[in-house]
């Protein structure tokens, strides 16, 4: 429905509690992040255990978007979100008190469960309570508060966890789960109906009917080649690429790690507004960002030395753009899909995101050990520049994917009267 003035602070309250609980989940996410060095030493592993440890959040995470989208179109955002904020806080209360790999894994897995309807449950609320103009920014918005969770991960929690151990920290971000999914349930609903209610419609119906639409896939390869490179170095390899690597302390690798934030909290509302500004040019937002990060990435393993700290912070800033840009996907979403495979769709595009993010990580931490000594736990900058330098097959696979089904989506809107000119035409009329 549209936002009438007659419901402004309903909309509001709705929107307001959904950021606080993706702020909290994105704590839940990021948290392995900074606990990278000491999960090696607490399971005694090597990279792909612990390459492991964080794909088995993601996975569970990426295979449940299109079931979470569904149950959100079927039961509405209270009740799935905070059921999944109450299961990851099971997940870092079980993460907290063991000592045993599989155990971790498996609350690894909770986590990524309960994580999988809070963003898509957002977007999906913010759709159908706000106007179509107003959607872009606020679902950019809402991914910078958002990062704010990220920041909180990189600063207090970092110096939480190395201040009062593990198992506290751990035990702090359940109870902080578990009240905020108790206040969120108070929080979420969905907008009164503003017309007859759709039939009832199948799970199976619903992905056939959403991925057969060009634009939806458009949304997933551009979600899949934006948002790999970020959660690569924010989920994982950040912190101990920095601290081993690049000889940085772990204060120094925190910063760097809050510049990858930073640049996605003030990157989000320009992408937002570039977005509902120019609808048509959207993906070039995606195909720009791409191209910084293959650029970023390519000056900084060029060098068989480690880097100063301003050129760290230049890549970090240049990476951490493909967070924002990555929410163009749930944009192609929106304007392609039908109202009531809303959640469906946005579960279908983040799939590509983090099912990219999965590929990214297990082949970095497959790439360094077997590139390095048998039994080592730290790993040399030329390690890093080989596992880093594989990202290249993802990178490439998602701009195809997304020239492809940019070309299919052009030609099905030309179908129906909806002509976009080339680039240059456009600005070639822009300058007459």
């Amino acid at each position: 429905m549209s936002l009438d003035e007659r419901a402004p602070r309903a909309a509001w309250i709705v929107y307001g509690s959904a950021v606080v609980a993706y702020f909290v989940a994105i704590v839940n996410r990021t948290v392995l992040g900074v606990a990278g060095v000491e999960a090696l030493d607490r399971f005694g592993i090597q990279a792909t255990g612990l390459a492991v440890l964080s794909v088995a959040q993601v996975a569970a995470y990426a295979v449940l978007q299109v079931p979470a989208g569904r149950l959100m179109d079927r039961y509405g955002a209270r009740a799935i979100m905070s059921a999944g904020l109450v299961v990851m806080a099971l997940g870092q209360t079980a993460l907290a008190f063991t000592h045993a790999l599989p155990l971790a894994i498996l609350a690894r897995v909770l986590i990524g469960a309960g994580d999988a309807p809070i963003f898509i449950g957002a977007t999906r609320l913010i759709a159908l309570w706000f106007p179509a103009r107003r959607v872009p920014i606020l679902v950019q918005v809402t991914g910078l508060i958002g990062q704010g969770g990220q920041l909180a991960t990189a600063i207090p929690v970092a110096a939480l966890l190395h201040s009062v151990g593990w198992s506290t920290t751990f035990s702090v971000i359940a109870a902080v789960s578990v009240a905020v999914g108790v206040a969120a349930g108070l929080g979420l609903r969905n907008p009164p109906a503003d017309g007859p209610a759709d039939a009832p419609e199948g799970m199976w119906a619903a992905v056939r009917g959403t991925v057969g639409v060009s634009g939806a896939r458009l949304g997933f390869w551009a979600h899949f080649v934006t948002l790999f490179p970020v959660n690569t170095l924010a989920l994982l390899w950040g912190v101990p690429f920095f601290v081993t690597a690049q000889e940085k302390t772990p204060a120094q690798a925190s910063l760097l790690l809050t510049c990858l934030t930073l640049s996605a909290m003030a990157g989000g509302p320009v992408i937002g507004w570039l977005t509902g500004r120019y609808p048509l040019r959207r993906s070039w937002l995606v195909l720009g960002s791409a191209s910084l990060t293959f650029v970023a990435f390519a000056t900084l393993l060029a060098f068989d030395t480690p880097r100063p700290m301003w050129q760290l912070v230049l890549f970090t800033l240049a990476i951490g753009l493909g967070g924002p840009a990555s929410a163009v996907g749930f944009d192609f979403a929106r304007t392609f899909t039908e109202r009531r495979r809303m959640g469906t769709a946005s579960g279908f595009v983040n799939v590509g995101g983090f099912g990219a993010t999965i590929l990214s990580v297990l082949t970095v931490g497959l790439v360094l050990q077997v590139a390095s000594p048998a039994g080592a736990t730290v790993y040399s900058l030329d390690e890093y520049r080989l596992a880093f330098g594989v990202l290249v097959i993802p990178w490439a696979v998602g701009v195809a994917g997304v020239l492809s089904s940019r070309r299919r989506t052009r030609a099905a809107m030309a179908g129906e009267g909806v002509v976009v000119p080339p680039l240059r035409e456009s600005l070639r009329r822009r300058r007459g």
